[in-house]
This record gives C-alpha cells, structure tokens and sequence, in this order.
C-alpha cells in the first residue's frame, strides 16, 4: 500500500471539515463525477454537517492528510420505516489522491458501520457509467448494477447516463 495513505486518518465529518469539504468537491475533476453544483460554499457544507450531526441514521467520514480533507463518504439510512433496511451512499476523493487507496478505506470503514452497527441490508449509489475507477472499486465492494438510468443527470451540458448499484447482506452474514 502507498506510503502516503497509511499516514490518512479517518474521521467523522464535523463542521470544522466545511472547508476541506467545499475545496473538494468543488474541483472540477471531482464535482463532475457527483451529483451536486460546482462552486460550493462552506456555509452549505457547514449547514449539511450539522444536520448528519443531529440524526444516528447518517455517517459521514472523511479522510485526512495533515490537516487537508482528501476524501468523504457518506452514508443515510432511509427514514421510511419500510425501507430502514436500505441506504444510500455518496463518495468522493480528491483528485491527487484517487486510485491510491483512499476511497477503499472509507468505503470499508463506512460499510463496516453499514454491517455491524446499523444492521442495513441493503447500501445504494449511482454512478455515471463511464466512471471506471469508481465502478471498479464498487465491484471490488460488493456492489452489483442492479440497472442503467438513461439521461439521468446533466454533466458538461448534455444528459448522461448512472447505473443504479446496490450491495446486498443477508443480516446474518458472517
């Protein structure tokens, strides 16, 4: 493993984190790959960091260099009683540091809180299809494209297709 990511630490998300968090997300390279607008504000991540803070069915994490915010993951369970089996995930990784373990490390960190502290049988993303390195860490997770979403999202001006993913653990899984 590379040397500089055995010295990441992983942390829960809290609102000190706001800047690191805008900074990466609003990198062209990163905000293309994910669902929200580029040019985000430290106010809006201060306010969605406060809101996980407040509810046991929300982990975010976000691994650290030094002081720099070089990733996050996040994880929501669903509120609908019904579906409480299920959550969502959302990741991302700055761009210097993708391929190089980062995302592998929150991803186990936050499906280990999926497996054996929230007992979720069911963890979902989208991913744009051409996204390889993410699609590829998915696969090595355990997640499955369950199917292709057709001009799903808007990315660089034109309507792009995500295939919707899924990783499924039966509760008694060892």
């Amino acid at each position: 493993m590379n040397g500089r990511v055995e010295g990441i630490r992983l942390v829960a998300a809290a609102p000190e984190h706001a800047h690191g968090l805008a900074q990466l997300y609003g990198a062209p390279a990163v905000a293309r790959q994910v669902l929200q607008m580029p040019w985000p504000t430290v106010e809006m991540w201060t306010k969605r960091l406060a809101m996980g803070a407040e509810s046991e069915r929300r982990v975010a994490l976000v691994a650290i260099d030094g002081e720099q915010v070089v990733g996050h993951c996040g994880l929501w369970q669903n509120e609908r009683v019904r579906l409480a089996h299920s959550a969502s995930l959302a990741m991302g990784v700055a761009p210097d540091w993708q391929g190089k373990g980062v995302g592998s490390r929150l991803m186990a960190a936050v499906l280990d809180v999926a497996d054996n502290w929230m007992g979720l049988r069911r963890v979902e993303l989208t991913v744009y299809v051409d996204n390889a390195p993410a699609l590829a860490l998915y696969r090595k997770v355990g997640f499955e494209v369950e199917g292709e979403l057709r001009d799903y999202a808007l990315r660089d001006g034109r309507l792009v297709n995500v295939y919707s993913m899924a990783r499924l653990k039966a509760l008694c899984d060892s």
